[in-house]
């Protein structure tokens, strides 16, 4: 393997990366800087985040302008654009370093969410390299505070993200402001059609260089999946967590509203987390952020859109709570771990649903997803037991006068305890709250690849929720079409009864009663707060659905024989709330309810009446 020096890299540069302890070249830069420091070409380079694309462009680029004539080195001669403001910082912090014997070279890092006045006095005093996100370029291009006649390099970072993010049209129009005898340079780490598109259209016989394979991941990366019901994603997840004690990773959402859920819920239940999406201010980005990169945090919450860019060392672990939609995504996901040649893990927590997804992942990463048990109560909090007596192991013991003065009086007051009970007491006081509820906790039920639930409790659950969608709860209640019953009266009515916000899934309107869904986590609350409750006298009752019971109302031949058995048209019955059914009347319904379900025909029967 050749030297910086050896590839080409002038002295100043090699002196300033040397300080940053820097010694060999990573692969892709030793494939990308001899054509850069060469005649000037255009460039296209697949290589996965991390694995050190802005020292294979920095180094040419800076080392480039720096070869320019003095009297235009008041004009930007560079400009790199990236997708976010955090990559945009993040870039110009390391050509920053990279240029620290290079005292000539300005860099002004260019986005939106700062003073666009103190950019444009910077702009006004000339500088070499602007780094900048599209938009705000943009911005100061229409002000005329911008010019780009004098660029001979652009360099288009995470190519593929930034077409991902909607800004195909806001690179054609910068580009098409660069003198046309620029080189332009194209790193991404997958290389979608539009990435090819742009390359037919702005680039002239580009050479391309693949590290790896084209679209692959990182081979450091391991790739594991958890097949779970929906409403076990997050427990799932909390395994994880404590599984690993000295996590330090990236949970993937798919929603804001999930992202801030899942992080509320980890910090209530003790965990070291936050979330970071698109409704925070830039100032409570930057505070995260700031958080996460000294490691105040252990796991950031996130969606994809607010952590593009994101440029965070020695991650431990990516987790994806549900796989993206787009594939590519998920290889974005996982390159934040494995960095700069280190190992690291990606872990899907996904349902059966998700299988051609993760199929299709396995043919981009180029190998199996290899799928894992959850980890048992038990086996965490042996990792975790182990883990504390690991540190302590560890511990360097070194003079200190404070504690020197008060151990012989600690000795006194613990010397009676003998050594296992001190051992004792030490990790119950550490993990009495872990061990107490891993304790008491059930384990998690796996689905199979078919999404079936593995357990005791499979066929008790499966008949509750027959015909529901994943993740809700189908619930029967008394009230239907002749009881001039809506789906928006229904909604109101369980608002009404039940505390608090309930997600509302699906609903079956039938001629004399109702199905409705509700989250699973949600359905006893429901039950029980509205069968406590009567509309214009008349006591209301919900239940849980019983798959052998409802399963032939979901087929139009069972909702014709019910319509056919009603003796009485919907424009007959009484309007609002008022009607209020005899209890002969509704004995007879129920004596023919049992009656067709003697002779076959599924029918609804209440599993038990709530006298009051």
């Amino acid at each position: 393997m050749k030297s910086f020096l050896e590839l080409g890299v002038s002295a100043p540069i090699c002196q300033a990366i040397t300080d940053l302890g820097y010694e060999q070249p990573m692969p892709v830069q030793e494939a990308v800087i001899p054509y850069l420091l060469g005649e000037a070409i255009d460039l296209i380079a697949l290589a996965q985040t991390g694995t050190g694309k802005t020292a294979a462009f920095g180094l040419p680029l800076l080392q480039n302008i720096s070869l320019m004539p003095q009297g235009e080195q008041s004009k930007p001669q560079a400009l790199v654009l990236c997708p976010t403001r955090e990559l945009c910082l993040q870039i110009a912090d390391d050509l920053t370093s990279y240029s620290k014997y290079l005292p000539q070279v300005r860099i002004l890092p260019v986005y939106g969410g700062s003073s666009i006045e103190a950019q444009i006095r910077a702009l006004k005093r000339g500088v070499e390299v602007i780094v900048a996100t599209p938009g705000r370029l943009i911005d100061l291009m229409e002000r005329g505070a911008a010019s780009l006649s004098s660029v001979h390099t652009v360099v288009l970072d995470e190519a593929d993200e930034m077409l991902n993010m909607g800004f195909s049209e806001s690179l054609q129009t910068i580009l098409s402001e660069v003198p046309e005898e620029r080189h332009l340079l194209l790193f991404s780490a997958t290389m979608p059609k539009e990435i090819a598109r742009i390359a037919s259209s702005y680039m002239k016989n580009p050479k391309e260089i693949t590290v790896g394979n084209k679209n692959a991941g990182n081979a450091n990366i391991k790739h594991t999946y958890y097949m779970v019901a929906a409403r076990h994603k997050y427990l799932a997840l909390k395994r994880i967590a404590d599984f690993y004690p000295n996590i330090y990773g990236i949970v993937f959402c798919r929603t804001r509203k999930e992202t801030q859920e899942i992080a509320d819920q980890l910090i209530q239940d003790g965990y070291n987390a936050d979330s970071l999406h698109g409704e925070l201010s830039q100032a409570q980005r930057d505070y995260v952020m700031q958080k996460f990169r000294i490691r105040n945090l252990q796991i950031l919450v996130a969606t994809d859109v607010a952590a593009r860019g994101l440029d965070v060392d020695d991650l431990t672990h990516v987790i994806h709570y549900g796989l993206p939609d787009d594939v590519e995504s998920y290889t974005h996901r996982s390159g934040r771990t494995a960095r700069a040649g280190k190992t690291g893990l990606s872990i899907a927590i996904c349902h059966s649903r998700e299988r051609g997804r993760l199929k299709d992942i396995e043919r981009i990463v180029g190998s199996k997803i290899e799928r894992v048990r959850i980890p048992s109560g038990s086996a965490i909090c042996e990792k975790q037991l182990y883990n504390l007596a690991d540190k302590i192991e560890r511990v360097e013991l070194t003079e200190d006068a404070t504690l020197e003065s008060f151990l012989p009086g600690i000795v006194r007051k613990l010397d009676w305890i003998e050594k296992d009970e001190l051992i004792r007491r030490l990790m119950l006081l550490e993990f009495r709250r872990l061990l107490d509820y891993y304790e008491s906790v059930e384990e998690i039920e796996e689905a199979d690849e078919k999404g079936r639930l593995h357990g005791e409790a499979k066929a008790k659950r499966d008949k509750r929720n027959a015909m529901a969608e994943e993740g809700m709860t189908r619930l029967f209640i008394n009230f239907g079409k002749f009881d001039r019953m809506y789906p928006n009266k229904l909604i109101e009515l369980i608002n009404k009864c039940v505390p608090g916000r309930v997600r509302i899934g699906k609903i079956d309107l039938m001629p004399r009663f109702s199905f409705f869904e509700v989250d699973e986590a949600e359905a006893a609350d429901v039950v029980a707060s509205m069968n406590r409750f009567e509309v214009e006298g008349r006591r209301i009752s919900v239940e849980y659905a019983e798959e052998a019971q409802i399963g032939d109302f979901n087929t139009k031949k069972a909702k014709a024989r019910e319509k056919k058995s009603s003796s009485r048209r919907f424009d007959d019955q009484p309007s609002g709330w008022e009607r209020k059914p005899q209890a002969r009347e509704r004995r007879s319904r129920e004596g023919d309810a049992r009656e067709r379900n003697r002779r076959g025909q599924s029918a609804y029967i209440p599993s038990k009446r709530r006298e009051r």
